[in-house]
């Protein structure tokens, strides 16, 4: 059975700031402190995590939402990818980051859930904010 869930924070950046940080491989890597490679082309192939995450750009609607394929290393083989919605909603204090991640494999939706909010979520604030 495939998994999926919701996780959301506020991050002090505006919605194009992300946007731009997160379709472009030095903005990514410097946001999240992990090594990618990225791209703001529909159909473009991105890494991210120095290879832990690989997968390609589906639909992009600047700057208010992103649609990727989604996997990490730990994927069984044969397992095909999951799907990444990245929601950007201005708000007082930044911008309403909302990761919706679906189609996980069974059992591993607890631990990406941890993941955006200890690898995304914490060294985004920590980069917009500082």
């Amino acid at each position: 059975m495939l998994e999926e869930f919701e996780v959301a924070d506020v991050i002090p950046a505006t919605p194009q700031e992300i946007y731009d940080a997160w379709l472009d491989s030095d903005g990514h890597a410097n946001m999240t402190g992990g090594g990618a490679m990225a791209s703001a082309e529909v159909g473009a192939s991105y890494t991210a995590w120095d290879g832990y995450i690989t997968g390609e750009n589906i639909e992009l609607e600047p700057p208010r939402r992103i649609v990727q394929t989604w996997r990490s290393s730990e994927f069984p083989t044969g397992t095909n990818d999951s799907r990444l919605e990245i929601v950007l909603d201005e708000v007082d204090g930044g911008t309403k980051v909302t990761f919706r991640h679906s189609q996980i494999p069974d059992g591993r939706g607890d631990s990406y859930k941890q993941g955006w909010v200890d690898h995304y979520f914490e060294p985004m604030k920590a980069y917009f904010g500082g």
